[in-house]
């Protein structure tokens, strides 16, 4: 933590690198936040700082409310979307509370901004044939295989973030009960259970795949998911993972760990899942950001309707 000789202390931007590593510090250990969300923040913030320097605002005491309109006007001219957009200003006016809780400025000037309305799309998910062409694309006979195919059946079984993902360890899982202790945000603990298809490739993972990859490693671990090199799977790497299946596809298909979670809600509520059921399984604080997916399967009720229904 940076200490200052007097409370709201001028923080210029010779001090900015050392007060911003102190921000994300306390997103991490005090907010539990991903390592890829904290990185969204930084990069976020360092937008702004390249703000500040093209209009010589020299300190973040110095930020205006007229300020903070003006850097949104630059993102509009950039063509940001309205959520990056939303993004960026949530996370300045984050950034912003913690400098005031700490007394390092005295006020927020985006508490008022007003966040772009946000555009109202659905969410992108896969059908059932696009879910089977990517687990075809997995050589099972090696061990990055088997441990790819068992991170696709997780990740689209329970519909876990990738951030939960990463952070599975094997005391986790419970082969008997069919069920993955998922550690969520804010440190938040849930239980979701999975099916025999992802019970079936984690085994062939755990007992043949994962020891292979584990005696590369320079120590043990008891991460879940390893890299070639036998270390713990990143965020990142598990991105990376999915871009390379889908490139082995060959659809022109966009896919993301986020959509398998998109497509793992679609399908359980498509399926007659109820609600609650899906949020406590997703993980979700609210109840309105679940229902999001109730837009996509009233999209397919109408269109099985239109189709087959006499008078339609």
């Amino acid at each position: 933590m940076i200490i200052f000789s007097s409370p709201c202390e001028v923080i210029t931007l010779e001090f900015v690198k050392d007060v911003l590593n102190s921000f994300l510090e306390y997103l991490q250990i005090e907010k539990n936040y991903s390592k890829y969300t904290v990185d969204c923040y930084e990069k976020d913030i360092g937008i702004f700082m390249s703000f500040m320097q093209e209009e010589q605002i020299q300190n973040l005491q110095s930020v205006t409310y007229a300020d903070a309109r003006l850097f949104l006007t630059r993102l509009y001219e950039k063509q940001y979307s309205k959520r990056s957009m939303s993004r960026k200003i949530s996370c300045l006016r984050t950034f912003y509370r913690y400098l005031n809780r700490e007394e390092l400025v005295e006020d927020n000037p985006f508490a008022l901004v007003t966040l772009p309305k946000k555009e109202e799309r659905n969410p992108r998910f896969l059908y059932e044939e696009e879910i089977v062409k990517l687990f075809q694309m997995n050589d099972l006979t090696t061990s990055l295989g088997q441990r790819n195919q068992s991170l696709l059946e997780l990740l689209y079984a329970t519909g876990i973030r990738v951030s939960e993902c990463a952070s599975i360890k094997l005391s986790d899982i419970d082969f008997s009960l069919q069920t993955l202790l998922v550690y969520g945000k804010g440190k938040k603990q849930r239980y979701v259970p999975f099916g025999c298809y992802a019970k079936g490739a984690l085994r062939v993972y755990i007992d043949n795949g994962r020891k292979l990859l584990l005696k590369k490693a320079p120590s043990d671990t008891h991460s879940l998911f390893l890299n070639y090199k036998g270390t713990p799977l990143t965020d990142r790497g598990i991105r990376l993972v999915i871009d390379q299946l889908v490139k082995k596809t060959a659809e022109n298909i966009h896919i993301s760990p986020h959509v398998l979670r998109h497509t793992f809600a679609t399908h359980m509520l498509n399926e007659g899942a109820d609600l609650r059921t899906v949020q406590e399984m997703l993980g979700h604080e609210h109840l309105s950001t679940t229902q999001i997916y109730t837009h996509v399967t009233k999209d397919r009720l109408k269109a099985v309707y239109m189709n087959h229904h006499p008078r339609a």
